[in-house]
């Protein structure tokens, strides 16, 4: 997916606007207390002892670093289209159940109806801007200029392979959980999922069933087209698994804070698979991160490819064609002349044939 210049600067403003709002409830938080209290409560030790609760988690960190991030590939390239739509796309699903969350009666309890107004605003430009990103690279786009422009890449046959098995377990692990969880705490259904008065989260976030699931469809997805070698699965897979790291460290956080290795053997034994799934979890983010990192073959143009890789346009049908080694004879009148040479600028060209 090829990007004109003015969708991928209107795609970049967007981000930026998306990283703008995150940075700004981040800072927020830090100057209502430090932050090692900020990090002691998203990491869910009890004896924080915050006065004023945060609006922001970990994964609100790792969001800033992926519109960051996206911004700079938009103005950087100009296959930066498969971002954006990963972007918008999570964006859409993470500030979703903002809309009905925000008003209830437990965030009232807990935040000023200022900071709520604010947070409800927020969600609803954070959502405006995530269709816009989508529908900015789905109009934006472009056929190659020429044969050596890049193209959307797409990962390497083991890279694919290693993302496929990593993201498609980790995303497999954390569908169980949530099973797991709905069959030991049926009262919380479908609260858990989609937010209520008994179920906590932050002001900015989503709800904890709704987070997990929106995640792990998301590494399901990706680990497909990571093994199919589409073009879309680097971003995607990219930002799938940047998000499962905030799990991943806050989990190693509590292993460490409270010494569970210590006493390993006299924890429970869900307690022990718990512990196993975060450091899986975190093993999971770094080898597809790893992996999708290298970009593996540029896909090229053809009639039978799509985007997505199937149906017209582009998509992932192999390398870009090479250039030659050396330059083509050019025939007699076009261009500067074969022979010659010495300092100075080259003589002007000659004139076109008619009807060039």
């Amino acid at each position: 997916m090829i990007l004109t210049r003015g969708a991928r600067v209107t795609g970049a403003v967007l981000s930026a606007v998306l990283a703008v709002m995150v940075a700004c409830w981040l800072i927020r938080d830090v100057r209502a207390a430090d932050f090692g209290q900020v990090w002691r409560y998203w990491a869910g030790f009890h004896e924080s002892g915050l006065w004023v609760l945060p609006t922001t988690s970990a994964m609100d960190v790792v969001l800033f670093v992926v519109y960051v991030a996206v911004a700079v590939a938009a103005l950087r390239t100009t296959v930066a289209g498969p971002a954006l739509i990963a972007a918008g796309a999570v964006t859409l699903a993470v500030r979703l159940p903002g809309l009905w969350t925000i008003d209830n009666r437990l965030m009232e309890s807990g935040y000023s109806d200022d900071l709520r107004s604010r947070a409800l605003i927020c969600a609803f430009v954070a959502l405006a801007a995530g269709a816009a990103m989508i529908i900015t690279a789905g109009a934006g786009r472009r056929p190659p200029a020429d044969s050596y422009e890049p193209l959307p890449t797409r990962p390497g046959p083991g890279a694919g392979v290693v993302a496929f098995l990593a993201l498609g377990a980790a995303g497999a692990v954390l569908i169980a959980w949530e099973i797991r969880q709905m069959v030991r705490y049926p009262e919380l259904f479908p609260e858990w999922f989609t937010g209520g008065d008994r179920i906590g989260q932050q002001l900015t976030g989503a709800p904890p069933g709704w987070g997990a699931v929106t995640l792990a469809l998301l590494c399901l997805f990706c680990a497909i087209g990571a093994v199919a070698r589409a073009t879309h699965a680097r971003p995607f897979g990219l930002i799938a698994a940047a998000l499962l790291l905030p799990g991943a460290v806050i989990g190693v956080a509590r292993i460490v804070h409270y010494e569970m290795f210590d006493h390993f053997d006299a924890l429970p034994t869900e307690m022990q698979l718990t512990l196993l799934s975060w450091m899986f979890q975190g093993f999971a983010a770094v080898a597809a991160l790893i992996a999708l990192a290298v970009p593996g073959g540029a896909a090229a143009p053809g009639p039978d490819r799509g985007p997505w890789g199937g149906g017209p346009g582009w998509g992932p049908a192999g390398p870009a064609p090479a250039a030659p080694p050396y330059p083509a004879p050019q025939p007699p009148g076009y261009g500067y002349p074969q022979g010659g040479g010495g300092f100075g600028p080259p003589p002007p060209p000659s004139q076109p044939p008619p009807g060039w």
